[in-house]
């Protein structure tokens, strides 16, 4: 796997930084030998060889070749790289010969905020042209999907519901906290999360309507005939929000969603969780191609 992280200018944030996960593992400039179809007897004979699993598939580097992408977002406290340093996360991209992207937020939410903040700006008018710009990644939107979780799940489901029309799929784990659909629970959390949401989210008086209302967003995209994205919700059951990101689940079905939700038994707002739940839904949540699309 290819790992790359560097700080760039930036019109709207001024400097930032970004991580990339290519799946360099995946690809050759040779010509790659056919896959055996079956397991691979080795010489019994030998300690512990016995039988081997065939070696997975590698894919030639092509002109005009592209990668699907997941625009991956992290979880408050962490930065651009936690994820991928606390899981097995760059495994999973391998594997699924995808590209990641995880830009650095702080704890912005994702969002514009009310001091003046723009990046949900930044992330669709300059983040994704630059990195498009710098690597063979599909603009198709059947080709892209944002995923987060914690902070950057909600945030996830705010980007998808801004930008429909972008995005196929998109992925909350344990997110609960920031953008919600429930507009009494948005209004509630303004007061136990104190001066971190109070300077990034609108007041209960001016937030209806706006894009810090996800539940707006998500109705809008409907009545505009927009396309809309997959929703897949994940959180463990002992997480301490559990019972608001089930809502969301709820409240994104009730609209008309095509929406999935999951809960891991026995798990929290914690690292085994997002481990897990990161494994499934590149393995089996998201409908990735696993190999190049090649220019015909």
């Amino acid at each position: 796997m290819g790992m790359m992280r560097f700080g760039y200018r930036s019109d709207y944030l001024q400097s930032t930084d970004v991580t990339i996960c290519f799946p360099s593992g995946k690809l050759t400039t040779r010509e790659p030998a056919p896959a055996p179809a079956a397991p691979v007897q080795t010489d019994p004979s030998q300690k512990g060889g016995a039988v081997r699993p065939p070696d997975p598939p590698k894919f030639q580097y092509k002109d005009g070749m592209k990668l699907q992408v997941i625009w991956f977002l992290h979880g408050g406290g962490d930065d651009d790289t936690t994820m991928y340093r606390m899981t097995s996360l760059e495994r999973y991209a391998e594997e699924n010969c995808v590209v990641l992207v995880s830009p650095q937020c702080g704890n912005s939410y994702f969002n514009n905020s009310v001091t003046g903040a723009r990046w949900a700006d930044h992330f669709i008018k300059e983040l994704r042209p630059m990195i498009s710009a710098i690597l063979p990644i599909s603009d198709r939107r059947e080709d892209n999907f944002i995923m987060g979780f914690a902070m950057g799940g909600n945030a996830a489901l705010g980007l998808a519901m801004m930008f429909p029309e972008v995005f196929d799929a998109v992925v909350d784990l344990s997110g609960g906290i920031g953008l919600t659909m429930d507009r009494d629970e948005y209004i509630a959390q303004l007061s136990w999360m104190g001066g971190k949401m109070k300077y990034t989210f609108r007041d209960e008086d001016s937030f209806i309507g706006s894009d810090h209302d996800l539940y707006y967003l998500a109705e809008r995209n409907i009545k505009e005939g927009r396309p809309l994205p997959k929703v897949y919700i994940g959180v463990g059951e002992n997480d301490f929000i559990q019972y608001r990101v089930k809502r969301d689940a709820e409240l994104f079905r009730e609209l008309g969603y095509d929406t999935y939700y999951e809960e891991g038994k026995d798990l929290a707002h914690e690292w085994d969780f997002w481990d897990l739940y990161f494994a499934k839904a590149l393995y089996e949540w998201l409908p990735l191609k696993r190999a190049p699309i090649y220019a015909e």
